[in-house]
């Protein structure tokens, strides 16, 4: 038998060793900034690229201009969001647009229909020429990602949108309500798809996902008892009522009158 006595303190020893070795090697490392570098690179003109890279990025770039300048539709005239005090030629546009293509979805996923929609008249960007309307055009006039929802409201919070309207004395897109501004500024013969208001119904507002959240003031959408999301961008509701329509409708019917 092998006598291991004698053997005890070196393993002793070489257990402190490994503990010790451990220790340090698992501590944590204090790292400081000692220096910081810079270098300017200069940005070259136009046309001045690197071949590789011009010549990678060529294809994708040919590719999607023509996806953006195909024509989906014609324009007779010029739609412009400044020419009307109450309403707008492109702003009844838009709103017609989503709610017509909107009540599409609405109605194939909850079986319901929607009674109007209001939009922005600031979220309307750029003017839609007279002549080919292409797809970059639906992108000019709405760049944003906004979404189409549909909010249930109230009676007396339909009421709080004709009153808002009069307030900020601006043409706000809308298709499906009309009413008339009496001489104290006040609305009367409010009408929802040519009814006068029901105070028993709830009413399905299309607009978009800025608004719904309170945006621009519009503070009777948060209102709502109900929301619904429709995952479909007004960018891409324009596109496809372009497609759809061929001629775009100059629509100059009146919405909001005054005594």
């Amino acid at each position: 038998m092998v006598k291991l006595k004698k053997y005890n303190g070196f393993l002793k020893l070489f257990v402190i060793f490994l503990t010790l070795f451990f220790i340090f090697s698992c501590s944590q490392k204090n790292y400081n900034l000692t220096k910081i570098e810079g270098k300017q690179l200069p940005i070259t003109e136009k046309g001045a690229e690197t071949p590789e890279i011009e010549k990678f990025i060529t294809p994708y770039r040919d590719h999607i201009n023509k996806d953006l300048d195909s024509v989906l539709a014609y324009c007779p005239e010029t739609l412009d969001k400044s020419t009307g005090k109450w309403q707008t030629t492109i702003g009844n546009l838009m709103a017609d647009a989503c709610l017509q293509r909107g009540n599409l979805v609405f109605k194939a996923r909850e079986k319901k229909d929607i009674d109007f929609c209001l939009l922005n008249h600031g979220g309307i960007r750029a003017i839609l020429p007279k002549g080919n309307v292409t797809t970059r055009t639906a992108f000019e006039i709405m760049p944003f990602e906004n979404s189409l929802v549909v909010m249930a409201l109230k009676a007396d919070q339909v009421r709080e949108i004709a009153s808002y309207i009069i307030k900020v004395q601006k043409a706000q897109p809308l298709a499906g309500m009309t009413f008339t501004i009496a001489k104290d500024n006040t609305a009367k013969n409010i009408l929802i798809q040519g009814k006068p208001i029901d105070d028993n119904k709830i009413y399905y507002v299309a607009t978009n996902d800025y608004l719904a959240n309170g945006g621009d003031n519009m503070n009777f959408f948060l209102k709502s008892s109900q929301k619904y999301d429709l995952n479909y961008k007004l960018r891409n509701v324009l596109i496809d009522y372009f497609k759809e329509v061929d001629t775009i409708p100059v629509l100059k019917d009146i919405r909001i009158t005054e005594e």
